[in-house]
């Protein structure tokens, strides 16, 4: 071609067309990621209940094509479409036998927070170390971060002593599409010292009582005696379509529950014991 003219044309329309190509290459390479099937269980559908894809291989490498409550769908080498925990694909460390949280996302709900401090230990306390707000972020904050240490995807209603209306504490649960919603709380009694030991309590049956007598049954091993499940109309469990359960961890009014309540000890058995009913209850929404 000796057309110095024409050269310069086909040059002009050749640059955008090798650009374009050039930029497709380079976000086709951005969304792809190697999945680990010791890190990264696959499955049918965005979420823990769906069934996992058969015959996953050791390790491969997938393309990322869309996204939904957290979970990427993918693409396998098989031309199949599979889902994955979005927490999971960025940080694929080793999951141990029998852990469920790892593909969970659990919703953690301290109760009371700002100017609704919840009961109290001394009536008409100004202090906080009397309040239940104070102790139910603290049981909270320490769940949160033992679920985390399990791979769990944790969202708090509150992490600071913020007030949270009613009605937002559901929704956090309803957006993310939680496997579970707890609820922390401390039961007070007309009269001081009346009452004493820990209950969970449920309102639909979509899982949340199932989760209510795993939680239960952990609780047994608490210092305080367990009071068994209970029926709640309690807003954040009614107005929940994900399982949901509120824990009344003792008696605030109390002196024999306190005492446990404010120690850290209690508060570090109450959430080994959450934990463990809560891995659980997901072992068997995923049908391990």
């Amino acid at each position: 071609m000796n057309n110095p003219a024409l050269k310069r044309r086909l040059a002009l329309c050749l640059t955008p067309l090798l650009l374009a190509l050039v930029l497709i290459g380079i976000l086709s390479a951005q969304h792809r990621v190697t999945i680990n099937r010791q890190a990264v269980t696959l499955r049918t559908g965005p979420g823990l209940t769906y069934a996992k894809v058969k015959h996953q291989a050791k390790s491969e490498r997938v393309r990322i094509i869309g996204q939904r409550h957290d979970w990427y769908k993918l693409a396998l080498s098989d031309h199949t479409v599979a889902w994955a925990p979005v927490w999971r694909v960025n940080h694929q460390t080793k999951v141990a036998n029998g852990n469920a949280l790892s593909e969970a996302t659990i919703v953690i709900d301290a109760g009371h927070g700002g100017s609704d401090v919840g009961a109290e230990a001394v009536t008409d306390s100004t202090k906080a170390k009397y309040m239940e707000k104070t102790y139910t972020l603290k049981v909270a904050k320490l769940v949160a971060k033992k679920l985390r240490a399990k791979g769990a995807r944790v969202l708090m209603t509150r992490t600071a002593d913020q007030y949270v209306s009613l009605k937002d504490r559901p929704k956090v649960a309803e957006r993310a599409k939680a496997d579970a919603f707890i609820s922390f709380h401390f039961n007070s009694s007309p009269n001081a010292n009346e009452g004493s030991g820990v209950t969970a309590y449920y309102y639909h049956h979509n899982g949340s009582k199932q989760l209510a007598k795993l939680m239960s049954k952990a609780f047994a091993a608490l210092p305080l005696t367990n009071l068994g499940t209970k029926f709640g109309d309690f807003y954040v469990l009614r107005e929940n379509s994900q399982p949901a359960i509120l824990c009344e961890l003792g008696y605030i009014n109390s002196k024999h529950d306190f005492k446990k309540i404010r120690s850290t000890a209690y508060q570090e058995q109450v959430a080994d014991r959450v934990v463990a009913a809560v891995n659980r209850f997901c072992q068997l929404r995923a049908g391990k």
